[in-house]
């Protein structure tokens, strides 16, 4: 007989095999195989949420720098090697604080309301929670034995 069909045969073999003995298992311990199902669909959920936030925090961060052009500076000759290293660090990292602070800034000025039906709804709706909150606050019973601040805000 070939020994390429051979092969293939055995290995067919042995795929049906394992899915008989597979089924057998879900079928003789059907909690214990839906507990595996879900515990691997919680951790690819949880895998793919790790993916999607590492992905979108360094989105920014780990792109290649470019530099603008260095401008010249004419540096005095005595000089020492550690001195332009600390410069070229303090640069490093003021440069890194301020690409953060100018995305920072960027989030903050974003119009989020695409028109002005949709801001004023959404102070309305800040209004209300203030309301709500501060009543809560005002509403608390005071409970013997305990000194409750709320009475006092």
């Amino acid at each position: 007989m070939n020994p390429i069909i051979n092969s293939t045969f055995s290995a067919n073999m042995a795929l049906i095999s394992n899915a008989l003995a597979a089924y057998t298992y879900i079928s003789d311990h059907p909690e214990r195989a839906a507990l595996f199902f879900v515990c691997g669909v919680c951790l690819g959920l949880f895998l793919t949420l790790f993916a999607l936030v590492v992905q979108i925090s360094c989105r920014t961060d780990c792109q290649p720098r470019q530099r603008p052009p260095a401008k010249k500076r004419a540096r005095p000759a005595d000089s020492s090697s550690d001195s332009s290293d600390s410069d070229s660090d303090w640069d490093t990292t003021s440069d890194l604080s301020a690409r953060r602070h100018r995305r920072f800034e960027r989030t903050l000025n974003m119009n989020v309301f695409t028109s002005a039906e949709e801001l004023e709804r959404a102070q309305r709706l800040e209004e209300r929670e203030r309301i709500i909150r501060e009543i809560w606050m005002n509403g608390q019973p005071d409970i013997p034995g305990t000194r409750s601040l709320n009475r006092y805000y």
